[in-house]
């Protein structure tokens, strides 16, 4: 099978369940937000070195392909999506998130001011990411704010993962490589 699907040449992509929307739709824009943030992600991933730091991004990444499956799902065909057993986001992936920036916290990060991004690559990384994160949040709200989000545990996730990203960058400037 090709690649070249030739299904998007009118302007709209495949949701879970085959249902299309144009390629600017607010659902679509929000889980292309988190794919962008995924692959962001995997950049920060593989510029950084200090263990345990690149397993935890894995691991971050995973929850991510978990988001993306429900924001490409509609309301309407949630239910579905839950009974052939996907998952959604959920407090402990949220609570995973938040004894991380604990541990970190722990750390006694110091910095002053205003932080200007670029100290170094893998941190940049991480900058670059939570900006996405945050970009991501928007799109996510504004799905909400449209009641088509259904899970109010994906915001909270993504609020907690950009506050995570900002910390972890301070951190890696803290132990450069």
């Amino acid at each position: 099978m090709s690649i070249v699907t030739k299904t998007g040449d009118s302007g709209t992509t495949g949701l879970m369940y085959n249902r299309r929307l144009s390629k600017s739709h607010p659902r679509v824009e929000a889980y292309g937000e988190i794919d962008e943030l995924n692959a962001a992600l995997g950049l920060a991933r593989a510029t950084i070195v200090q263990a345990p730091v690149p397993e935890q991004l894995l691991g971050i990444q995973k929850d991510l392909v978990t988001l993306m499956g429900e924001l490409a799902t509609t309301v309407e065909d949630l239910p579905r999506f839950l009974k052939d057993g996907f998952g959604q986001v959920n407090g402990p992936m949220t609570a995973k998130l938040e004894q991380f920036i604990k541990e970190l916290e722990l750390q006694q990060i110091t910095f002053h001011d205003w932080v200007m991004p670029g100290a170094s690559l893998p941190s940049a990384s991480l900058d670059l990411a939570r900006t996405i994160c945050r970009r991501a949040e928007r799109r996510v709200c504004a799905l909400q704010e449209g009641g088509q989000l259904q899970n109010p545990e994906v915001i909270i996730y993504l609020n907690r993962l950009s506050d995570l990203l900002w910390l972890l960058a301070r951190w890696v400037e803290a132990r450069p490589a």
